[in-house]
């Protein structure tokens, strides 16, 4: 607030509301803030902001925002109220690479980041891969080398791929139409990507599988 540091707080629990209100995990005294503004829920080390349909919006960066992966140094802005996000190592806050799977287009890369370590899970040792199915873009292959990746169009996430130690998981993005695995609509919970999963979003159809 006006350039000073007001407190700092660790994400340490899956969800950290904010706003108005006192029950709020971060209450921000002020007429600006709705009771409940906006929460970031951290999932398998990454890290999202999401806005709980405050009156005033919920802004990263500049950009008004509904849902949106925290990267390291975003700023949140709540009325007067600045939030900076500092990612404690490699992730959350790593850049992500976007899919534009939704538009039946090829797979776009919005920006690269070292690659993880080797999974120690199901399929230790060997790079994930999805393989568009259908569409314009059939045949085309994406390895996920990536600790993060977002499917959907730039700016409009439907779901998050992430390479942990334990393997690869795919998470739901809140305020989008949900992704099927293998036919199954996801809930909010992470999910562990097999061998030969199928993976579906606005009518695209995609094969998860394991290269050496």
């Amino acid at each position: 607030m006006d350039g000073l540091v007001l407190k700092e707080l660790v994400l340490a629990k899956e969800r950290t509301t904010i706003g108005r209100k006192p029950d709020n995990d971060i209450q921000i005294d002020n007429l600006a803030i709705s009771g409940q503004h906006a929460v970031i829920t951290c999932i398998l080390g990454d890290a999202f902001l999401e806005d709980r349909n405050s009156t005033n919006g919920t802004y990263l960066n500049g950009q008004s925002v509904k849902k949106q992966v925290l990267q390291n140094n975003d700023v949140i802005e709540l009325g007067k109220y600045r939030l900076k996000f500092i990612a404690d190592g490699a992730a959350p806050g790593a850049a992500a690479e976007v899919v534009d799977a939704a538009a039946l287009k090829p797979f776009e890369i919005s920006a690269t980041i070292p690659d993880a370590a080797p999974a120690a899970g199901p399929g230790a040792g060997r790079i994930g891969v999805i393989q568009i199915l259908n569409g314009a873009g059939a045949g085309r292959e994406l390895p996920l080398t990536k600790p993060l990746t977002t499917l959907g169009k730039p700016g409009r996430q439907v779901a998050v791929i992430t390479r942990r130690p334990r393997g690869y998981f795919i998470t739901h993005v809140e305020g989008a139409s949900f992704p099927l695995v293998n036919g199954r609509a996801l809930d909010a919970r992470p999910h562990p990507l097999g061998e030969h999963d199928i993976v579906e979003l606005a009518g695209v159809k995609m094969e998860f599988f394991f290269r050496s």
